[in-house]
């Protein structure tokens, strides 16, 4: 058996995946990884497979985008095998591998540097979600749910901002309650809140610019329920990672958070639907619960 499953997602990248694997793979070979390859068929396959192969393989590859890591994560995660988690970025964002130190993705793999990486853990009644890089209510999750509209022919930043366009014509002013570790929870009116492993979501959006995915905490943008004008003005600071100190931006750290709303809310995590109709949410940190090849 190969030390190695790569978990192929076919439709990452709106095609890039397919453009590029066969030269990826033949990269992977030349520097002599051991590999086998599974694709996904289906939404949620990925964790299917990772899930199995947790205990049977030293690492598993999610081969796509910030979906794909999200999927192979989640079964890891599920299983506690002892695989660790590589990635082969080629998807649409591909933010959770800004997280990792800048070397080529195949040497990565090649000669490994592991790091013990935080994960997230969002659970909503009896269901169980994990993610990677964050998750986040409001602007956001619209913005992923959208993205989904958006023609194909238009990939990586034009495809999300494609998304934000169509975000803007109909999103939610969220009324939340949240409480952050043990202190005295606060209603707050919220266009998005973020809640983060990593620094960025959405390609190049940097909500938590300081945030680190091995500190044992989790990062929060809160923003306050504003209008589209505002939104305007806010995202390109965003795209920079200059909002800190915006008078209608909150950034905060905490290692739980509880989030409670009367409304149903959408959720993403790592890009993906994890919740449509969620009124009550707890999110964890999970300290080094990743083994990530870097």
């Amino acid at each position: 058996m190969s030390t190695h499953l790569v978990i192929l997602n076919p439709v990452a990248g709106r095609g890039r995946l397919r453009r590029e694997w066969p030269r990826v793979a033949d990269r992977l070979h030349a520097a002599g990884v051991d590999f086998e390859v599974a694709e996904t068929e289906r939404p949620g396959h990925g964790v299917e497979l990772a899930e199995r192969a947790s205990h049977e393989y030293g690492a598993v590859i999610a081969a796509g985008g910030d979906g794909t890591v999200h999927e192979v994560a989640n079964g890891l995660l599920r299983a506690r095998g002892g695989a660790a988690l590589g990635v082969l970025p080629l998807g649409g964002g591909d933010d959770f591998v800004k997280m990792l130190p800048a070397r080529d993705p195949v040497e990565r793999l090649a000669a490994p540097r592991p790091l013990a990486f935080d994960a997230g853990v969002i659970r909503s009644g009896s269901e169980v979600r994990y993610f990677a890089n964050g998750m986040d209510i409001g602007f956001g999750a619209h913005g992923a749910y959208n993205i989904r509209k958006v023609p194909r022919v238009f990939t990586g930043l034009a495809a999300y901002l494609g998304a934000i366009a169509l975000t803007l014509v109909r999103y939610p002013k969220l009324q939340v309650k949240l409480q952050l570790d043990d202190d005295a929870p606060f209603e707050q009116t919220t266009a998005m809140t973020a809640v983060m492993n990593g620094r960025a979501f959405g390609g190049s959006f940097h909500v938590c610019p300081d945030a680190r995915a091995d500190d044992g905490v989790l990062d929060l943008l809160i923003a306050e329920g504003v209008g589209r004008l505002a939104i305007l003005g806010i995202v390109p600071k965003i795209m920079r990672g200059a909002h800190g100190g915006h008078p209608r931006l909150r950034l905060a750290r905490a290692r739980r958070v509880v989030l409670e709303s009367e409304q149903p809310l959408l959720v993403e995590a790592d890009g993906e639907i994890a919740f449509e109709d969620a009124r009550r949410l707890e999110i964890e940190v999970l300290p080094g619960a990743l083994r990530v090849l870097a």
